[in-house]
């Protein structure tokens, strides 16, 4: 190998991964790359992640392919300096371009005159069933072309084979399961056989909310460049929650239960490979506008394949929304080693009774499941009733009341 060459290798993506998968190359073989370009995406167990060109030079050797699965440090490409590589390794479409006139002179120089074929072309002929072939052997050959005969007691024709109809619609495609789709899969499995997990259910009125999202959407965009969504009421009231029922916030390590301080609350957010679930750090410390900004740059990143792992991990409460996916009610899972999830769900216009008299409320049934070998069902009432309490009347969380 030239020192103008240098080796691209899987580089270190969190100190619990050891292995991923080569999700997709974003160059060719032979392309020309500017450096920090991105050239191909790994997916992990956790995320996927994009790969960029430390130098600028041409793609020389691809050694991986696509669904590959490689240890952290291997080498997977050859990138060449400089423009050097190109007399080395033209691009796929400059070489197909070069190889086409070639190809087709070869063509036309080895193709046979009409006349030529005519007489050295083989007779190609269907096989015919047995009492055809027998009737031919009493037959002489005709010398003058003769029209096919339409007379009844001619030979019986051979019977066209049956075939049967393709049934497209019962087509199957066999796709390989991606490292982050069965890491979830995993994940998900031992979450319910480790756990001893149970779901309790409530309803929020979303009036008050909504009513002051209205009145002060427009100063907030203004003021943050962001939308003011219901995320942050539900975070800023689950904090609250979890403050009062601890148990929610801590897991089990080994015989011993490891309380928390802090509040990192994970949020759940559907991207094209999965569903992910980055961690906002230190969520009770957060204004309002700090939250949706965190949140709105996740859902960007997450779109884009570029959370980070470490982004991914060490989450002490998930609070995932089904509610944006149309889902009315569900029973969500935790995520281990957290020992509760709280679950969002759509918002429809219902009628409740309050003060006496049936009216109509825009209203949203919330789930919590979680761990009972940790909480009890005492307390994941009171967690719940509590952030009922919170969200209704959102003017407590601004006073911590």
């Amino acid at each position: 190998m030239s020192n103008a060459s240098i080796e691209l290798k899987v580089p270190s993506v969190g100190e619990s991964v050891t292995e991923v998968e080569i999700a997709e190359w974003l160059k060719n073989e032979g392309d020309l790359v500017r450096k920090d370009e991105n050239i191909l995406v790994l997916e992990t167990d956790k995320a996927t992640l994009e790969v960029p060109s430390p130098i600028a030079g041409r793609l020389t050797k691809v050694l991986k392919a696509k669904g590959d699965r490689v240890k952290v440090d291997k080498v997977v490409a050859v990138i060449e300096a400089g423009e050097s590589g190109a007399a080395t390794a033209q691009p796929a479409e400059e070489k197909k371009s070069a190889e086409a006139p070639a190809k087709k002179k070869s063509e036309e120089t080895a193709a046979p005159s009409p006349t030529a074929a005519k007489i050295t072309a083989p007779k190609i002929v269907a096989a015919k069933s047995p009492d055809i072939q027998a009737a031919e052997k009493t037959v002489e050959p005709a010398t003058e072309p003769v029209e096919p005969s339409t007379s009844k007691a001619s030979a019986p024709a051979a019977s066209a084979p049956v075939i049967a109809p393709v049934e497209s619609d019962r087509a199957e495609e066999i796709v390989p399961m991606s490292l982050l789709r069965r890491k979830i899969a995993e994940h998900l499995v031992a979450a319910q056989h480790n756990a001893a997990l149970l779901t309790t259910f409530n309803e929020i009125d979303m009036s008050a909310v909504m009513a002051l999202r209205k009145d002060n959407q427009e100063r907030f965009q203004e003021r943050y460049q962001i939308k003011l969504g219901f995320m942050s009421f539900f975070i800023k009231a689950t904090v609250e929650a979890l403050k009062e029922i601890p148990q929610l916030n801590a897991e089990i390590r080994g015989s011993n239960i490891v309380y928390r301080n802090y509040h990192d609350i994970a949020i759940a957010i559907g991207g094209g490979r999965g569903l992910v679930v980055p961690v906002l750090r230190n969520a009770g410390r957060m204004s309002f506008a700090e939250i949706e900004q965190g949140i709105a740059e996740f859902a960007r990143r997450v779109k884009e394949n570029k959370i980070k792992p470490d982004e991914l991990q060490g989450g002490t409460f998930t609070i995932t929304n089904g509610g944006v996916y149309g889902s009315l009610l569900s029973t969500p899972l935790v995520n281990p080693p957290q020992s509760g999830v709280l679950g969002m769900h759509s918002i429809q216009d219902r009628p409740v009774a309050i003060n006496g008299q049936v009216v109509i409320r825009p209203m949203m049934y919330v789930a919590l499941t979680y761990d009972h070998r940790l909480v009890d069902g005492r307390e994941a009432v009171q967690f719940l009733k509590r952030v009922k309490e919170l969200v209704e009347s959102p003017v407590r969380i601004l006073i911590e009341i």
